[in-house]
């Protein structure tokens, strides 16, 4: 549970369910129901970006680190972040015309208040999806399939992401609940073991083919070197990559889904690949339990630092100043990660 307290009093509470597994899929550590079924979300987008690499469209069309980054980002619509995303484009030879997430404010707030002020409307370039859609996009073009269909569940490039999503969780497709996405791309739902199992084998991805082991080191590679494509600056994914120097990669999704994926050696020497799903039952639309939750579990873990939790402090347990800048209440974890989880890994 995280807290948010008034008065010395609880006032509301947000459930979280979380795992920990192995590329085995055994699940090591849990907080409630691991077998809870749930759409991953944006947190789909490295897996969806995988076949970029594996297919081999990446190389011909010569995408650089920065733009795979972008194409498993959910990006804030600052001009850096078009101007990523409009160069896979020119690469192909299409344009933001092209793309179909649809528009909403960018995430940036000064992004979003110099558009305001030049009279500027939100553009499909400006969603946090534009850099996924036009990887999508890239595969469709190398391919050689439909451009204008590409969002189509029975489309070549969404049946090629799901197969390869399916390997990565370890279940048949027909298994997996496919649902559409809010930028109309198809999502997937699948026991939140199975996720954290598919985040585990990105960061040790030994048992696979050597093309998608390469494919899963490229995308690793490429989010972890450019965090401030994957979400923004300022914002909790990027973040934690920057102060964690690249050695975890974090992907949020929206309705309070995050996965998180921690190399071999990390706990300690010769430890595991471990993949971490998170759940925040009611949704976390104010964005107030899921950093908090995740930054517990990797405490935990033991893989989050002091010093680099302190870098974090704005997303952990904090206090709740009102409009006046009074401090009211707070948001925290009741008890730690480590009393609550069955930590089977010790």
């Amino acid at each position: 549970m995280v807290d948010i307290s008034r008065g010395g009093i609880v006032e509301s509470s947000h459930q979280v369910v979380a795992a920990v597994a192995n590329v085995h899929g055994e699940v090591l550590a849990a907080w409630g129901n691991a077998d809870l079924v749930t759409f991953l979300r944006s947190s789909t987008k490295p897996f969806q970006g995988m076949p970029l690499v594996e297919s081999g469209a990446a190389v011909h069309f010569g995408l650089s680190e920065q733009e795979l980054a972008i194409a498993c980002a959910s990006h804030a619509g600052t001009d850096e972040h078009i101007e990523v995303t409009n160069s896979i484009l020119r690469k192909i030879g299409l344009s933001e015309a092209d793309l179909r997430c649809g528009t909403h404010t960018p995430y940036d707030t000064r992004t979003s208040k110099k558009l305001i002020m030049a009279g500027e409307k939100p553009s499909p370039i400006r969603h946090n999806c534009s850099g996924k859609h036009a990887g999508m996009l890239v595969m469709a073009r190398y391919l050689d399939t439909p451009t204008k269909t590409y969002l189509e569940p029975d489309h070549p490039v969404q049946q090629q992401i799901l197969h390869n999503f399916a390997e990565m969780v370890s279940m048949a497709t027909d298994d997996i609940i496919v649902g559409i996405d809010g930028c109309s791309a198809p999502n997937f739902a699948v026991p939140i073991r199975n996720a954290a199992t598919a985040y585990a084998r990105l960061m040790d991805p030994g048992q696979f083919s050597t093309e998608r082991a390469d494919s899963c080191r490229a995308i690793v590679s490429a989010m972890t070197a450019y965090p401030e494509m994957v979400s923004g600056e300022g914002r909790f994914d990027t973040l934690l990559m920057q102060v964690t120097s690249a050695q975890l990669l974090s992907k949020g999704g929206a309705e309070g889904f995050r996965g998180i994926g921690i190399p071999p050696n990390s706990l300690r020497p010769g430890s595991p690949a471990l993949g971490v799903a998170l759940k925040v039952l009611d949704g976390d639309l104010g964005d107030r339990a899921g950093s908090v939750a995740t930054i517990a579990v990797l405490e935990a873990l033991g893989v989050l630092p002091a010093e680099e939790r302190q870098h974090l402090k704005q997303f952990d347990s904090r206090p709740i100043l009102n409009q006046s800048g009074l401090r009211v209440g707070e948001i925290r974890s009741p008890q730690t990660a480590r009393d609550d989880f069955n930590l089977t890994n010790e």
